[in-house]
């Protein structure tokens, strides 16, 4: 077990590290204009990192290929997850997307079942051995275990992992070899799709916002409004992308300081402890400090290409690309969506917004990357 340890790629623990503190000063300085509200933050942010050491340790102990020889047993698992959050979850912000857990607790099957597709992905596209990949024999069916999941994830809604799910599942069949032929296809597929649901959008905007607001789903329809029609959305539509944005740029080069954010001290910026976070980067610390942030991302995500490349087995290096086609979505996102480049999703920014369920389970993610790494000298050909 010590020897095992010893081998741990601890330049990613460091890394880690660092995340945990980040996140630590920004939540506790996200939630000083609302301490009644949101008091201790903070602090459970510092427990959850504990937790989270803990689970990496012991899942990188376990081999990893259990888990793939298990896949379709953990797959069926997470989709009834999702089921049974929509029968019984909490309604949430107008989502039906969590399970109340003693103490104030919240638990989001859909953040698990991320890291269940990429798991279920891999064992499949590890049958292929690394050959070209068949359109209806291969192609299909993995398409076709992504569709599930992400159906009863829209339903909730959860729009964020649900498209979270379709890039995983873009990045794992890249990997795996897909045709280009076949890529040309799903892009083409892609536009033509995104085309289509803009011209119905405005076509029938009106009848989509009653029916919206009949079912208590308007803030969909504002989201989805502002980024396709910004010039015609209202002002509280266009609130939090707006402040975001001005927020950031009043940073400038360093900042206004630790603490100091003038809106988000006001409160002009939502849940700036969570999806918004990264305002807090850019109004406190300026360019300078999103960019350092920036690249310890890329240091991360590097350490995880490089462990990929050293995999003498295939299934574990389409894991590893699946757990980064995750991260790289969810950062680009997030950050994308706080300077005016991509839709308000509610998607958080990985290891440093707020957030029990989504930290443990980023966590879990690295602990398979770490068990990856360290089981592959029992690799057979």
């Amino acid at each position: 077990m010590l020897f095992k340890l010893k081998k741990l790629d601890w330049s990613m623990v460091f890394i880690l590290g660092v995340f945990m503190i980040f996140s630590f000063l920004l939540v506790r300085s996200a939630i000083a204009p609302s301490l009644d509200q949101f008091h201790g933050y903070d602090v459970r942010t510092l427990i959850f990192y504990v937790l989270g050491f803990i689970v990496i340790l012991a899942v990188s102990l376990v081999d990893y290929r259990v888990l793939l020889d298990y896949s379709w047993y953990i797959y069926g698992a997470g989709c009834l997850l999702l089921v049974a959050v929509y029968l019984f979850g909490a309604d949430i912000n107008g989502a039906k997307s969590w399970f109340m857990l003693p103490g104030g607790l919240q638990f989001q099957p859909a953040e698990l079942v991320k890291f269940i597709l990429i798991l279920t992905t891999a064992y499949l596209l590890g049958k292929r051995g690394g050959h070209p990949l068949h359109f209806r024999k291969d192609v299909i069916p993995i398409a076709g275990v992504t569709l599930l999941p992400f159906l009863l994830v829209l339903i909730q809604p959860d729009l964020g992992n649900a498209i979270i799910y379709l890039v995983v599942l873009v990045g794992m069949l890249w990997i795996g070899n897909i045709k280009y032929n076949h890529v040309i296809m799903g892009l083409t597929a892609l536009v033509a799709g995104l085309i289509l649901f803009v011209t119905v959008f405005n076509t029938y905007n009106k009848q989509i916002h009653d029916f919206m607001y009949d079912h208590d789903k308007l803030h969909w329809y504002q989201r989805i409004n502002t980024f396709v029609n910004p010039g015609e959305a209202s002002r509280d539509d266009k609130h939090q992308s707006a402040y975001a944005l001005i927020a950031i740029g009043s940073g400038g080069l360093l900042g206004d300081g630790y603490m100091e954010g003038d809106l988000k001290n006001r409160k002009f910026v939502p849940y700036p402890y969570s999806d918004s976070i990264f305002v807090v980067v850019g109004e406190e610390f300026g360019f300078v400090g999103a960019s350092v942030l920036m690249m310890v991302y890329f240091l991360f995500i590097y350490r995880m290409i490089i462990i990929a490349m050293r995999c003498y087995d295939k299934r574990g290096a389409y894991i590893i690309v699946g757990i980064i086609a995750m991260f790289l979505f969810q950062i680009f996102e997030n950050v994308g969506m706080m300077i005016g480049l991509m839709p308000i999703t509610g998607i958080t920014l990985p290891f440093i917004s707020y957030g029990g369920t989504s930290l443990l389970l980023n966590m879990l993610s690295i602990g398979i990357v770490f068990s990856i790494s360290l089981h592959q000298e029992k690799y057979d050909v």
